[in-house]
């Protein structure tokens, strides 16, 4: 028989999407992906919850303290001067921009009100977590990324000592306790920064500032700020060591999975903050 004789003219090949329906499956393509990606981060951080589980009723599984302190000092430690200088930057913007409406209203020694609460609350970890994410984040995931590349993580499996426990799990640990040390640094860093410049340029007394500061910051302030410093480290961590784990492609996978990291852990960071935000001001804690 002829080929035209076999033929099936019902069946149709599909057509390319165009306009909408063009529009419609690129969205959802992208939403699909974003998706799978934030689930296969969601597991990695699973698994590395399960290994600090089992290493406190499992005494064969020992999570290493010198590898957790050597991560401490690279990515706390050594990022408290950049921290430092950016929080005491945004401590000077504070009060010179707040002195002028303030003064309309006769207020101007509420500046310290404004600056205690708007640091505490949340510019000093939401500071100190984008610093701490080009800082750290970036090294962590092309670390890893190289790694992979030099089939470094093979040799691990190899030798059945497992990537996650021995490359992610200091690392997150690490990230958790710096940012949140870092935290409480940018949020009194940035504090004095504001109290030195109302004292020299903008003639408030110390004794008002510091008054009206412990009158308006309470402890849930300072405590709700360094929980969500201890979340963001955690975030910035995982995402870190997913794109350094899944790099392909030799050095450009490395250099694409640095700039992802930075990419979605800025944006993993300002929507976890209004999350807790949101959360908190249900909660009155605002």
């Amino acid at each position: 028989m002829s080929d035209q004789g076999n033929s099936n003219p019902s069946v149709r090949m599909p057509e390319t999407p165009t306009g909408v329906l063009f529009l419609v499956s690129w969205i959802g393509e992208r939403v699909i992906g974003m998706l799978g990606h934030i689930g296969a981060v969601l597991l990695l951080f699973v698994d590395a919850v399960g290994w600090v589980a089992r290493s406190f009723y499992q005494p064969k599984v020992r999570i290493g303290r010198s590898a957790i302190v050597s991560q401490i000092i690279r990515i706390g430690v050594r990022s408290i001067g950049i921290v430092s200088l950016v929080s005491g930057c945004v401590g000077l913007i504070l009060a010179f921009q707040l002195a002028p409406p303030l003064d309309d209203f006769g207020q101007r020694d509420k500046v310290a009100n404004i600056v205690g609460v708007a640091v505490l609350r949340e510019l000093g970890p939401l500071i100190a977590a984008i610093v701490l994410t080009g800082f750290a984040g970036a090294s962590i995931a092309a670390e890893i990324g190289t790694m992979v590349v030099g089939e470094e993580i093979e040799a691990l499996e190899a030798c059945a000592m497992n990537p996650v426990k021995f490359l992610v799990v200091p690392r997150v640990i690490a990230s958790i306790l710096s940012l949140t040390a870092i935290s409480v640094i940018a949020d009194v860093v940035s504090v004095a920064a504001a109290l030195g410049i109302s004292m020299l340029a903008l003639d408030i007394p110390y004794a008002a500032f510091m008054t009206n500061l412990t009158d308006q910051v309470k402890l849930v302030d300072f405590l709700t700020g360094v929980s969500k410093g201890a979340v963001f480290g955690m975030l910035i961590a995982i995402i870190a060591c997913y794109n350094g784990l899944k790099v392909t492609g030799g050095a450009m996978g490395v250099g694409i999975a640095t700039t992802g990291t930075v990419v979605q852990a800025v944006v993993a960071v300002i929507i976890s903050d209004l999350v807790f935000t949101t959360i908190f001001y249900a909660l009155k804690l605002v």
